[in-house]
């Protein structure tokens, strides 16, 4: 009896100690301070300044209300200074990613640029040169060139974050380089309206201008994100931050360094979201799934059988779980190669054979990229005007101007015959006659067309600096 009791009594003390240590093995624990952390990672974070030329014009001091009398009599003082080319720097961050002297940042941060200069921690500044961009994801790849030994970070595996964990950003906030800052993760999987990939990290790490590019670390000091965004009415930080999360920009990374550009799958169709009272009606257990509301002919889906009203559910094995979830998948997929794909239709689970194209191949991204791209310019004499494509940093500056097709008033000649009319540089063509117009090419097309018809005026639908539409009618004989 007393040999029972003893191996009782030791086998519970063993469970015991093993539970103990089981426990402290699975805990993370908590750092009293992140410094050699800190010490470690810094050299591998870089500051990156772009320098752009723009060109700007002497400002009317005198601000009126919209319709005032005075406002006709000082617009002469806008026209009459000439513009006046200047060179602007905006800063940023990245982190070296390859001991040769890869670095990754944002696209926004060097977009544009004639000049791209980083810093690193020693005081060493360098001239780099692009290896790719994707403004899609707005991820870039630059390099520099050196003898000096150069230390690199590498990705962490994002999809084992979890909202919680410890993280920490380091850059270059308002220039002020070597910047540290901690927080945790706040939420995942955010989509912001940047673009149809959205899947960011948010944190409560301080993140400020010049923070974009830069790196956000795990406590492994492996790079969880890029810091690329954040939600401030006032431009600073208030501690809610978005970045791009690792497994996603590795995977831009890899195109871009292998091919020079990116190859994303496609497939073809428009999808919206399903709602409970969308599932209902087709007979949908669980509302899931990305709805199709058509299919482009001769698109991989149509070839592959897909219907309007089909709800996909499953793409290559992966469950789709929500319309967001659908273009990611598809994006990651191998070009190229057959995929199962399940929808439902009828009541029915249907599995079809799917060829995965390249999205960059597509007419439709061609259209889509030619409004984020850099724009020839043209110049109408019989306007008076310089015009341009609407671009990305447009966009940025004024979200209204996202779905819009049209031609950008970049500059208005004192002769022109719009220069006495309520126009002002910034606003955008949409229409003439009343017939769309999508860019430059198409606007200065219908223009030659209408002169031909002999007119002595022409009407302009624009999209005005304070977002509303007008009508404006031009003399042009």
């Amino acid at each position: 009896m007393t040999i029972l009791l003893r191996s009782i009594k030791n086998f519970l003390l063993i469970t015991f100690f093993n539970v103990i240590l089981i426990t402290n093995l699975n805990s993370k624990e908590v750092p009293d301070s992140f410094a050699d952390l800190v010490e470690r990672l810094m050299p591998s974070v870089v500051n990156i300044s772009a320098t752009r030329v723009v060109e700007t014009r002497a400002q009317n001091p005198f601000q009126f209300p919209p319709g005032s009398p005075f406002e006709d009599l000082f617009k002469e003082f806008d026209k009459n200074g000439a513009p006046q080319k200047r060179k602007t720097q905006s800063l940023g961050s990245g982190f070296i990613i390859d001991k040769s002297g890869v670095i990754i940042t944002c696209n926004h941060v060097i977009q544009s640029a004639e000049g791209i200069f980083v810093k690193l921690t020693n005081g060493k500044e360098y001239e780099a040169k692009v290896l790719g961009t994707d403004p899609t994801s707005d991820i870039a790849i630059i390099k520099i060139n050196t003898k000096d030994p150069l230390k690199a970070v590498s990705f962490a595996d994002s999809d084992k974050s979890r909202v919680g964990d410890w993280v920490i950003a380091i850059g270059n906030p308002f220039g002020l380089g070597g910047t540290v800052t901690a927080g945790i993760i706040s939420a995942r999987n955010r989509d912001i309206s940047m673009g149809k990939y959205d899947d960011f990290i948010q944190t409560d790490a301080a993140i400020n201008q010049g923070n974009s590019g830069g790196p956000l670390f795990n406590i492994r000091g492996e790079v969880i994100g890029i810091n690329s965004a954040i939600l401030s009415n006032t431009g600073g930080s208030v501690g809610i931050g978005f970045s791009i999360p690792s497994n996603f920009a590795k995977n831009v990374f890899d195109q871009i360094t292998k091919f020079g550009e990116t190859k994303r799958g496609y497939i073809g169709v428009r999808i919206q979201e399903v709602t409970k009272e969308i599932a209902d009606s087709l007979g949908l257990k669980n509302q899931e799934g990305a709805l199709v509301s058509s299919a482009t002919t001769g698109g991989p889906a149509d070839k592959a059988g897909i219907q309007a009203g089909d709800i996909i559910l499953e793409f290559n094995n992966k469950k789709v779980d929500n319309m967001r979830r659908l273009p990611k998948i598809v994006a990651e997929t191998p070009i190229g190669e057959n995929f199962e794909i399940k929808v439902w239709r009828d009541k029915k689970i249907l599995t079809k054979q799917i060829t995965v194209t390249r999205l960059e191949d597509t007419s439709e991204y061609k259209n889509e990229n030619n409004k984020s791209s850099p724009s020839s310019f043209a110049t109408i004499k019989e306007l008076g005007i310089k015009i341009r494509n609407i671009n990305n940093q447009d966009i940025e500056k004024r979200p209204n101007l996202k779905n819009k097709k049209g031609v950008y008033i970049v500059e208005i000649n004192s002769n022109s015959p719009l220069s006495l009319l309520p126009v002002k540089e910034g606003d955008v063509i949409i229409a003439i006659s009343n017939i769309q117009v999508s860019d430059v090419k198409s606007f200065d097309e219908l223009f030659k067309r209408e002169l031909k018809k002999n007119l002595n005026s022409i009407l302009l639908t624009l999209f005005d600096t304070n977002n509303q539409n007008k009508f404006i009618g031009v003399k042009i004989k």
